[in-house]
């Protein structure tokens, strides 16, 4: 049994923002619009773009502002402008037609300069959550992206973890980390959507170590 399923990424974000606990671990988030992208490029830097509907990586773009230039990637390819003006119509052109949502662009701990990620996936049977997987996605060489349908490897997050950060013992201190937040998001998720039996969270680690939420799906691969 699949459960409900809700394809708008947009609804689960604001359900979780309304923990404070979780909201820390979310990176900032707006619909899309011209004026929010050139706000949130200022302030951070680099943001991702993604459709709100919409998975495995599809129509998701990386816009980057530095030193008065303005840049986005898709697959692959990197443009360059030198107004803002200039790459808002040339990313208009690139983005699928669907409604986008903007999330502050997080720098990802790496493995010999991929980033990687973490998909953890939960399934509920006879009245209880049980945890199907915990793995790392390596992004294919010279993309962004790490979703296995774009070529990423796979990896178990122990993998994973030992690889990005060779601090001994961090690798189980994360995974930890992970679950903790997964349970709690669980709790708010299935408040707010009654139904859902099943439920798959994109994970981010900064080179830092702070964990991100990127989005949760009721529909996992």
């Amino acid at each position: 049994m699949a459960g409900r399923q809700l394809a708008n990424k947009w609804l689960k974000t604001e359900a979780l923002l309304s923990n404070a606990s979780v909201a820390a671990h979310i990176p900032q988030t707006r619909l899309y619009s011209a004026e929010a992208l050139k706000s949130m490029l200022h302030q951070f830097g680099m943001v991702v773009i993604k459709p709100l509907r919409g998975g495995g990586g599809y129509g998701v773009i990386k816009v980057t502002y530095a030193g008065g230039v303005y840049a986005f990637t898709y697959m692959s390819a990197q443009k360059s402008y030198r107004s803002f003006d200039a790459m808002v119509q040339a990313l208009n052109r690139v983005k699928v037609k669907r409604k986008y949502m903007i999330q502050q662009g997080i720098h990802l701990a790496r493995i010999g300069g991929r980033p990687i990620d973490y998909r953890v996936k939960v399934v509920k049977t006879g009245g209880s959550w049980v945890y199907r997987s915990m793995v790392g996605r390596l992004a294919r060489p010279g993309l962004f992206v790490t979703n296995l349908c774009k070529g990423g490897t796979q990896l178990t997050a122990r993998q994973g973890l030992n690889m990005s950060f060779r601090k001994k013992g961090i690798g189980r201190q994360k995974r930890q980390e992970m679950r903790n937040l997964t349970n709690t998001c669980i709790g708010i998720l299935e408040s707010s959507f009654p139904g859902i039996g099943q439920l798959g969270f994109d994970y981010g680690i900064d080179t830092g170590g702070k964990i991100w939420i990127f989005e949760v799906n009721t529909r996992p691969q």
